[in-house]
């Protein structure tokens, strides 16, 4: 009997979560897009009052949120760089406990604008005290599911960016239903 001999290097190594349905990796990255479009301008509305209409309230939480996403993009590739798969899962599981603690999202307490204090550097800093945390940790979870998914036996593992179908399919709806359904129907507070 011959043995088939593979170099090591050549050998897929399933991780950890190999065993999970290619649904759930595309059910978790719908829901996370859904998610970050729709905390994105929530948020941007519960501080409205605090510093009013102008556009530049609007451009600073866009500026903020989108320092943020590449944060989030930034830390998914240098944990699946340096980190093996368990090492990824607990420490990121340590990040969504942190980022529990700032829940429910709202206006964090005892921020009101200062008549010294810019606008811009104010506002950054009550978005980064009041959903920073949340924001990273959902904005992590399709680089490091994609990741993830690479590293199962699926046919598709060797090109996991079809995922982002899911994704964007979230962001989609989350765009279209906030003006139409999530904001009539929810308020801030809600």
């Amino acid at each position: 009997m011959v043995e088939n001999h593979i170099p090591h290097s050549h050998v897929k190594e399933k991780g950890i979560v190999s065993a999970a349905p290619v649904w759930l990796f595309a059910g978790t990255l719908f829901v996370s897009a859904t998610l970050l479009f729709w905390i994105q301008p929530l948020f941007a509305k519960m501080v409205l009052p605090l510093l009013g209409g102008s556009p530049s309230v609007w451009n600073t939480a866009m500026v903020f949120f989108q320092a943020v996403l590449l944060a989030g993009y930034a830390y998914a590739h240098l944990l699946s760089r340096r980190c093996g798969q368990r090492s990824q899962i607990l420490l990121h599981l340590g990040v969504l406990a942190i980022a529990a603690l700032a829940l429910p999202i709202g206006v964090a307490h005892g921020w009101r604008p200062d008549a010294g204090t810019p606008p811009t550097l104010w506002l950054l800093g009550l978005l980064g005290a009041s959903i920073g945390a949340p924001f990273f940790a959902v904005a992590t979870t399709a680089p490091l599911l994609q990741r993830w998914f690479s590293q199962t036996g699926h046919p598709h593992a060797h090109d996991p960016y079809f995922l982002y179908g899911a994704s964007n399919l979230g962001s989609i709806l989350a765009l279209l239903a906030f003006p139409f359904v999530l904001e009539p129907l929810l308020s801030s507070r809600a």
